[in-house]
């Protein structure tokens, strides 16, 4: 679930031809909180709500199908392309908790 904030940027690196639809790559700052991913997780590009289809820590992909690659700007990224992500708002709550519950563990 997104809210239609910008977290930060992310930086396309890679498009994959799919079988006619996309696969897009992307690299993102890991350190720069909140910053989680996971795979059928959700995120925002751009402004637009996906689903997220590979996950590591800094790296994340998602599949795009012709009408969402016709329809947005997705058909203008290539590598290099700098856009705005917003991450899924359950992985920033749970992230925010657990480093709450590790700092109060090192007190």
């Amino acid at each position: 679930i997104v809210q239609g904030h910008v977290d930060q940027t992310a930086t396309c690196t890679k498009v994959v031809d799919d079988n006619g639809s996309w696969r897009f790559f992307f690299n993102y700052d890991a350190k720069n909180a909140p910053s989680i991913t996971v795979p059928k997780g959700s995120i925002s590009i751009n402004g637009v709500s996906l689903t997220v289809v590979d996950s590591e820590p800094g790296m994340f992909s998602v599949a795009i199908i012709p009408y969402t690659y016709k329809v947005t700007n997705f058909h203008n990224f290539k590598p290099g392309t700098v856009v705005n992500i917003e991450f899924d708002v359950f992985g920033k709550y749970v992230q925010r908790l657990l480093e709450q519950y590790l700092a109060a563990q090192k007190a």
